[in-house]
């Protein structure tokens, strides 16, 4: 498992993830804490990945408060962890959790885009602290292969240059996270 870590540029907080492969793809484990307009929480989550970077298992745990428990088919079928189908974001094949840079990377990954090419994309907006799941539209955009992508929050009218290492995982993005060095 590699390890990694995010400073939030937005306040106090930190994120320590774990991310690897394992059978028939990759798998993440992370804990955050953070702030949202003032209110502080931490947040635990876990994600499953098929071997086409398509989400297909969520959890995620406020603590001391909610939990949310999403599994998907790789195809934008999802279903909570009772089982309910989750019409809303049907079609959505990314999730894209607000208080990490990791979801991030499952678009740039799963969408292979050639230097030049841009793609709107529907995903799984989780919000935190309150872990409400919610359509949103996005687009990306390959700058410099396996370097830099440009992301575009339509939804919300926001557009960052993202720097990337060579898994696709964030190194920067600007105003609100910056990977932090491990030290051993």
């Amino acid at each position: 498992m590699r390890e990694l870590r995010w400073a939030s540029e937005e306040g106090d907080g930190i994120e320590h993830l774990a991310f690897g492969p394992r059978e028939n793809g990759f798998a993440v484990e992370s804990a955050l804490v953070g702030q949202r307009e003032g209110n502080p929480y931490g947040l635990y989550y876990r994600l499953r990945c098929d071997e086409q970077w398509r989400t297909r298992y969520a959890w995620l745990k406020i603590v001391g408060g909610g939990e949310l428990e999403l599994h998907g088919d790789g195809e934008g079928h999802w279903r909570n962890g009772d089982g309910v189908v989750l019409s809303e974001i049907e079609g959505c094949i990314d999730i894209d959790i607000a208080a990490t840079p990791f979801t991030n990377t499952l678009p740039i990954r799963r969408l292979q885009l050639a230097e030049g090419e841009r793609k709107p994309i529907s995903v799984a907006f989780i919000s935190t602290p309150d872990l409400q799941v919610t359509r949103a539209e996005q687009a990306y955009s390959c700058i410099g292969l396996n370097r830099e992508y440009r992301y575009e929050g339509i939804f919300r009218n926001f557009a960052a240059n993202l720097t990337v290492d060579n898994d696709g995982l964030v190194i920067d993005y600007p105003t609100l996270f910056t990977r932090l060095p491990l030290t051993h």
